[in-house]
């Protein structure tokens, strides 16, 4: 038998001990955890915030495309609702510590496939640390109104000037 070829007699499992060794997968990790929250504010009189909910946090791409895949896409939510992306500990909340002195870029769509369009590429370049001003960045919320719908970069310091100027083509 040549020396790359390989004996299977006597190591051969016998039926009912054949298993199938899965490889593992290296997941790639990203460079901070991050976490979903949903908001639904069509009941009429709640105070704001009421309804906010965490939904889920992760820190692997591949956490991050089954998330999006199965679920997040502003398109199916209903009128009033918003999605968070927001870096883990920061509640998506003015009162937040983190977001107190904050302010926000926004832009508006009249169509459902332009805010699903938006929402996923800010959101890959969140993850991904593609702003230069990461450290800056609060998260970004994806609003569904009946009019037009929106998305908004929250940052940390809206007095930074030189930060936020960074920001200003998002808002184009």
């Amino acid at each position: 038998m040549a020396e790359n070829e390989a004996s299977i007699e006597g190591n051969a499992p016998t039926t009912g001990e054949l298993v199938a060794e899965q490889p593992q997968t290296q997941k790639h990790k990203l460079e901070r955890k991050w976490t979903f929250w949903f908001d639904n504010q069509s009941k009429q009189g709640a105070a704001w915030g009421t309804s906010l909910r965490k939904v889920y946090s992760f820190d692997t791409v591949e956490e991050f495309w089954c998330l999006y895949e199965q679920v997040f896409k502003p398109s199916k939510l209903p009128g009033n609702a918003d999605f968070h992306l927001f870096k883990d500990g920061i509640e998506p909340k003015w009162e937040d510590p983190v977001c107190a002195s904050g302010g926000k870029w926004s832009v508006t769509s009249s169509r459902k496939d332009n805010l699903d369009t938006m929402w996923l590429e800010t959101m890959m370049a969140l993850i991904g640390e593609q702003f230069d001003e990461a450290d800056e960045i609060c998260g970004v919320v994806a609003s569904v109104r009946q009019r037009q719908d929106k998305l908004a970069l929250w940052t940390k310091a809206a007095a930074n000037e030189a930060a936020q100027v960074l920001f200003l083509p998002l808002s184009v």
